[in-house]
């Protein structure tokens, strides 16, 4: 069942969790997902965990430790690099629990996104999964110095494009939290919100990152 987005892209936080469920399986099974290789580069993934909260349909953001060596501070979805023998489905779902505290079954991942290649060295696959009824996240304070619950509808939001000095290519900002989420995580949500909620095909592994993601 396709959701409604004339009636209901206002209202996904609301919906239904089995109707909203159904809705993004079918929209990721039928979405052409590009991977790519290495080439040198390290495995990582991500996941975007939907979960239900007091009726709402919402997302998971974590705020990264000051203590990490990369990228403390930052807005993230919860993830990292895949251990050897691991999948991205396996390690991303690994990433949530000892992230979060959160452990899902394999059967809980709804698809995947297109991988992104990050001016880190990274593929970063994104992986959709959803929670069904469990406590609330217990964050690592090693690696999450808070949690951050984002309902759906507030993803829908137009991205803004911005130059990056030293790239032929655009950084993407999504309007959030009261500033602006950057990429790669603005990225791949933007992405979600067009494949999983509105059934575009759209693409954005080609989009940059700030310069100073770039380290």
């Amino acid at each position: 069942m396709a959701v409604d987005v004339d009636r209901d892209a206002n209202h996904w936080s609301e919906l239904p969790a089995g109707r909203l469920r159904h809705a993004m399986a079918a929209a990721l099974s039928g979405f052409d997902r590009r991977a790519l290789s290495l080439d040198g580069r390290k495995a990582a993934a991500v996941v975007i965990a939907i979960a239900a909260h007091e009726g709402k349909n919402a997302i998971w953001l974590t705020e990264r430790s000051a203590g990490l060596r990369a990228h403390a501070g930052q807005l993230a979805l919860p993830g990292g690099r895949l251990d050897p023998g691991e999948d991205a489905e396996t390690a991303a779902l690994r990433e949530l629990h000892e992230e979060l505290g959160i452990r899902l079954p394999r059967s809980s991942v709804l698809g995947l996104l297109d991988d992104y290649p990050t001016r880190s060295g990274y593929i970063m696959t994104p992986v959709v999964a959803w929670v069904d009824v469990v406590g609330e996240p217990i964050p690592s304070p090693a690696e999450v110095a808070a949690v951050h619950r984002i309902p759906l509808a507030e993803l829908d939001v137009e991205p803004v494009l911005a130059p990056v000095p030293g790239s032929e290519h655009p950084t993407i900002k999504l309007p959030m939290l009261g500033g602006h989420l950057h990429a790669p995580t603005a990225a791949i949500l933007h992405q979600f919100r067009e494949v999983a909620l509105h059934r575009r095909p759209t693409r954005v592994a080609h989009m940059d990152q700030p310069r100073w993601a770039w380290e």
